[in-house]
C-alpha cells in the first residue's frame, strides 16, 4: 500500500498552487470544478510521484487554527530537496520572499537536517534532505 495523495483545503487555490509550483516544482492538473457543489480543486504532482490535492469550497469556513501552536491532527508536509545545501538555499529563498521560517535549518536530535516554513495558508512545511 501507499498513500495516494494528501489534500489541503484553501480559500485561495491559485495562490497555493503557484506557491507549490514555484518553490517545489509541482506540476498541476487542470482545474476541476463542480459548480453544483461549489467545489474546485487541483492535483499537484511531484517528481517522486507524490500528489497533493488543493481544494476549495464555497462552504469552507475560516480556520481558527494557529499553525504555530501544537495540536492534534495534521502536523506538517515534509518535502525532500536532496541535500543540506538545497535545504539552506530554499529556506533562505522562501524567507527572502516573505514566507515565515519557524525553525532551522538545523540537525534534529534524530539526525534529520531540516527547516520549518509556513506556506501562504499557514500550513507547516518541513524542508529536509
Amino acid at each position: 500500500m501507499r498513500i495516494e495523495h494528501i489534500a489541503i483545503w484553501t480559500k485561495n487555490l491559485e495562490r497555493l498552487k503557484s506557491f507549490y509550483e514555484t518553490y517545489f516544482q509541482a506540476t498541476s492538473s487542470s482545474n476541476y470544478k463542480n459548480l453544483k457543489k461549489g467545489f474546485e480543486s487541483y492535483f499537484l504532482s511531484f517528481q517522486s510521484g507524490a500528489r497533493l490535492e488543493l481544494m476549495c469550497s464555497s462552504e469552507l469556513l475560516e480556520s481558527e487554527n494557529n499553525q504555530q501552536t501544537l495540536q492534534s491532527g495534521y502536523a506538517h508536509l515534509a518535502m525532500s530537496v536532496g541535500s543540506k545545501e538545497d535545504v539552506d538555499l530554499l529556506t533562505q529563498k522562501l524567507e527572502r520572499d516573505g514566507y515565515q521560517r519557524l525553525d532551522g535549518p538545523r540537525y534534529t536530535g534524530d539526525g534529520y537536517y531540516e527547516s520549518i516554513v509556513l506556506d501562504p495558508d499557514g500550513n507547516r512545511i518541513e524542508i529536509t534532505i
